[in-house]
């Protein structure tokens, strides 16, 4: 299928073939009608795409903050990959459609295949032939409601949600700034509920179009008749409420909005223009600033917008999904007339010309669509749910050898940050390695692999990979909570597995992916704990030497605060931070000490994610992990130490090590980079798929220590340590 993208290292725009999207349970396939061009927040990211890098920082101060966190964290060299690999890739555009439901997924009821519905979201309702949008990112299509107009439901919403912000009353008179798209049905939707609105823009034709739509005056910023107009209709009070619906670099909006607005009136941000508010004006009138949030409650919410959480109409009336089906409504019954603001049509195999047009000034224009062929010739490959099997309790049987092949084949199914920026980048450019498929659930991000590594093909359509025989390994780096399910259909389906930490994120699902090694007799099995690999700590244990009594391991990790929306906060679905990270520092503790734990003791404090996790081995030994959230974000990430036998080894974030004892040995004073061992490992596990020798870490060792990080979470329950089943 198509899809439009940009390149926003190079600017480019591209109308770009990539894999048709699989339909997944909670949501619907979409095939697009009509797809709005939203002339203002698009075009601003084509803009600073084709800026130069410094530009591009310039616009974006708190994208470079992060990258300069993520140097100080992780070092220039890892920085660099991970932020050219995410410039140097294709995104998406488009937030607002109109289409027609081609697969209905699991747990959906409300809609059936042939229905029209309008979608939302800047991942879900692209400028794309066919897109899966979850459940409550779409609303049906009221009767007799064409097309081309439900399109415009997203951009309608957000505008909705700032008119709900203002808290407009009948006889209230308001301000617009700004009348582009999001302005214009700010103007109509106040209208509509008795509002008289004065509407404020530099461009005379879209004042004109406002006054036409209903407002009952417009003019210039710069004119005098707008404030004639405004003590009018006002009595000399000023305007109830200023809705802010400009962009652009200038501080004037904010400082008209102060001079227009009466004593105690109210402020509402929607668009992105600059706010330094001027703080004798905004104290002496003691204005009230809100900040309209996009479409409404559950934006930015994974919960709600991905797993179709809907929170109860008792305690939140207007929600993003209501809020569209709400404007959707307005439309149908002729409240708001959006047929005015269609300055153009294009068809969508020019979309390219079209954003060129925009960009350039040739195309003047409130809203622009994108008008998608009645039917493309592919069709969606639909995904099919695997049951669930009871987990017999058995011992492993002796894996069969695979005969080796020339060069190793490998699928990766995920193609996010980490696989892009930590293994994908040296599997690439290894002799003997053919990267084969890239499975993702978005089709973007496989054709993003596919273009970036030469993965020779691209899909959505896991089966057919696991179906291949001609793929030897397959790699699964998928978020956490599909690690062991995918592992497990990857092991039954006689592939070499390389799975990223966690392997599973419950007792079960572990228990799950011995059955079926069981079942195949398949143990060829490798987990993504890399730090065992890297050269500085192996360099520094061969200097330790072999040790007679009992070690003292320490382990500070300052893992850090997550970022608000991460993923990885998901804890319902995706597991506690320690369950995905901890196996790490288990792994490698138990390396260094050369056994598995026999116990698990864990303590948390309180309000915050810290923990000290305790691991006693059989021969007296003990490590001690603490894993901290709280720290200072400057302070290293990983620092180690290990004592015995009057011997010290010290490792400071994969930078300098040194072993202290009769002789003293200190790593050099300038490292290349730091180099967690991710190379290494994945040298060592090719070369075991290409020879059929064993996997670089036997399978008792990656099962104890998902044990043991399984085994913290019942630590911290139970309030005392956690013995370790089958512990040697």
């Amino acid at each position: 299928m198509k899809q439009v993208v940009q390149n926003y290292k190079s600017g480019e725009l591209a109308l770009l073939d990539v894999p048709v999207p699989g339909c997944k349970p909670g949501g619907v396939l979409v095939r697009s009608a009509y797809s709005l061009i939203s002339t203002g927040t698009e075009l601003m990211k084509v803009s600073e795409a084709g800026m130069s890098m410094v530009g591009k920082a310039r616009s974006r101060p708190d994208q470079v903050a992060k990258v300069m966190q993520s140097v100080a964290t992780n070092g220039v060299p890892a920085t660099y990959r991970k932020v050219m690999g995410k410039l140097d890739s294709y995104t998406p555009l488009g937030y607002s459609l109109c289409g027609v439901v081609e697969e209905v997924g699991a747990g959906v009821d409300d809609v059936k295949a042939g229905d029209l519905v309008a979608c939302a979201g800047n991942e879900h309702a692209l400028h794309a032939e066919l897109n899966w949008v979850p459940k409550n990112l779409y609303a049906p299509v009221p009767d007799g409601l064409a097309p081309r107009h439900a399109a415009f439901g997203t951009v309608g919403s957000i505008a909705m949600q700032g008119v709900r912000q203002g808290e407009s009353r009948l006889g209230e008179v308001a301000l617009v700034i700004g009348l582009g798209l999001i302005g214009q049905l700010v103007v109509q939707l106040l209208t509509a509920s008795g509002v008289r609105v004065v509407g404020v823009d530099p461009d005379p034709v879209r004042c004109e179009l406002a006054e036409r739509l209903g407002a009952a005056a417009c003019g210039d910023p710069a004119s005098a008749a707008v404030e004639a107009t405004v003590a009018e209709l006002t009595g000399g009070h000023g305007v109830d409420q200023v809705y802010l619906a400009a962009g652009g670099g200038s501080n004037e909006p904010v400082e008209l909005a102060a001079r227009l607005c009466r004593d105690r009136g109210r402020v509402v941000d929607i668009g992105k223009c600059r706010l330094d508010l001027p703080w004798n004006a905004y104290y002496e009138k003691e204005l009230d600033v809100r900040f309209s949030r996009s479409y409404g409650p559950g934006r930015y919410d994974p919960e709600y917008e991905l797993e179709g959480r809907d929170y109860p109409i008792g305690y939140v009336r207007w929600t993003e999904r209501r809020n569209l089906a709400c404007f959707l409504d307005l439309l149908a019954r002729g409240s708001v007339d959006v047929e005015p603001l269609v300055s153009h049509v294009a068809d969508f195999g020019d979309a390219v010309e079209t954003y060129r047009s925009l960009k350039d000034g040739e195309l003047k224009a409130v809203a622009v669509l994108f008008r998608y062929p009645e039917r493309a010739g592919e069709t969606a490959a639909p995904v099919v749910a695997v049951p669930a099997v009871a987990v017999p309790t058995a011992s492993r049987k002796p894996s069969p050898v695979r005969a080796a092949r020339t060069p190793v084949r490998l699928a990766f199914v995920g193609a996010g940050n980490y696989a892009t920026s930590m293994l994908l980048p040296h599997l690439a450019r290894r002799d003997g390695v053919e990267l084969a498929t890239v499975v993702t659930t978005t089709a973007l991000s496989a054709a993003n692999a596919q273009r970036k590594f030469g993965f020779a093909g691209a899909t959505t359509d896991l089966d057919a990979v696991l179906g291949d025989k001609s793929v030897d390994a397959v790699f699964v780096v998928t978020r956490h909570s599909s690690h062991a399910e995918l592992t497990r259909r990857a092991l039954l389906a006689g592939k070499s597995v390389f799975v990223e930490k966690p392997l599973a994120l419950t007792e079960d699902e572990l228990a799950g992916v011995l059955a079926a090694v069981e079942e195949s007799g398949n143990d060829r099995l490798q987990v993504g704990f890399n730090r065992r690999f890297a050269p500085l700590l192996q360099e520094a244990k061969k200097r330790f030497g072999a040790r007679t009594g009992p070690a003292s391991l320490r382990y500070l990790v300052n893992a850090g605060r997550l970022q608000h929306g991460s993923w990885y906060l998901r804890q319902g679905t995706e597991g506690s931070r320690f369950a995905g990270e901890g196996g790490h520092f288990i792994d490698t503790a138990s390396w260094l000490l050369e056994a598995d734990p026999v116990s698990v003791y864990a303590v948390a404090a309180s309000g915050n994610e810290d923990l000290q996790v305790v691991l006693r081995y059989p021969d007296g030994s003990t490590a001690t992990i603490s894993y901290v959230t709280t720290g200072a974000p400057g302070f290293p990430k990983e620092t180690l130490d290990v004592l015995a036998d009057g011997k010290v080894l010290r490792l400071d974030d994969f930078v300098r090590a040194s072993v202290h004892g009769p002789g003293k040995w200190v790593s050099s004073r300038l490292p290349k980079a730091r180099d967690k061992g991710q190379s290494a490992q994945l040298a060592a596990f090719v070369k075991a798929v290409r020879s059929g020798g064993p996997m670089p870490v036997p399978l008792e060792s990656l099962v104890a220590t998902t044990a043991a990080t399984l085994a913290v979470r019942a630590g911290l329950a139970g309030g005392a340590p956690v013995t370790l089943a089958g512990a040697r």
